[in-house]
This record gives C-alpha cells, sequence and structure tokens, in this order.
C-alpha cells in the first residue's frame, strides 16, 4: 500500500517536473521577423504620441503640449522618477504628463494605463532616443 502511494507520488513529481522543463529556446533568442514586428509595432504607439502631443488630445483651451515643449524638448524622460516641484512629490513621467493635461491644457487626466498615455511616453521618449539616463536629475 505504501509503495503505490509512493510511486503515485513520483508520477505527480515527474509530470510537473516535465510540464516545467526549459525548452531549447531562450527567452531572448528573437528572429528578425520577431524584431521587425516589434519596431513596426513600437513605431506605430511613437507616431500616435506625436500626433497626440501636437494637439491630438482633447484641451478645454486649445493648449497643445507642443506649445510649451516643441518636438518633445525640455521633457526629459531620463531623468524620471525624480522629484516634481509642481507635485511636492518624486513622480514618474506620466504623473507630470497628467499635471501638464490638468493644468495647462486644463483636460481630464489619463490613467497610466491608457493607450494614449502610454504612446506620448512613447513619442517623449523617441524624441530623446540616446540621452543618458539619470533617474532624479535636474
Amino acid at each position: 500500500m505504501m509503495n503505490r502511494k509512493i510511486y503515485r507520488a513520483f508520477v505527480v513529481v515527474a509530470s510537473m517536473l516535465a510540464m516545467t522543463q526549459v525548452s531549447s529556446t531562450q527567452a531572448d533568442e528573437f528572429t528578425d521577423e520577431d524584431l521587425a514586428r516589434w519596431q513596426q509595432e513600437y513605431m506605430a504607439v511613437v507616431d500616435k504620441g506625436e500626433k497626440l502631443f501636437h494637439g491630438g488630445l482633447s484641451s478645454n483651451n486649445t493648449v497643445s503640449c507642443d506649445q510649451c515643449h516643441p518636438n518633445a524638448s525640455n521633457t526629459h524622460p531620463e531623468t524620471y522618477p525624480k522629484f516634481q516641484q509642481q507635485l511636492g512629490r518624486v513622480a514618474e513621467l506620466w504623473e507630470m504628463i497628467n499635471w501638464c493635461i490638468e493644468n495647462p491644457l486644463e483636460s481630464a487626466p489619463l490613467a497610466a494605463d491608457d493607450p494614449r498615455m502610454i504612446a506620448l511616453q512613447a513619442y517623449i521618449a523617441e524624441e530623446r532616443r540616446g540621452a543618458v539616463l539619470e533617474p532624479g536629475k535636474h
């Protein structure tokens, strides 16, 4: 009787191990097709962010992001998270974008995971591509 229980436990453990075996393909092995698709998807989001940044966000007073930040200048995504005087605390870039949406644009903020917020951040980051990461810098 005990041998049968041990055997069943062995079978269960062996089957669980078999299901969790790592395949020979590593998580960081990508095909050229993967990379091309991902770049295409990323640039589509960047393009959407550029349109939003240059007047595509609804604004209650016709102000757009590019009026204060032509081509995303002076946004410095590479310095976030950092202390933001306007918010009175350390904040992420999306929180500062929302501050701008609520104040200069006089509009409703976006959720952090809103596709428009992600697009705005992608555009801003793309405009600053190559800048050295310096979290906390002013």
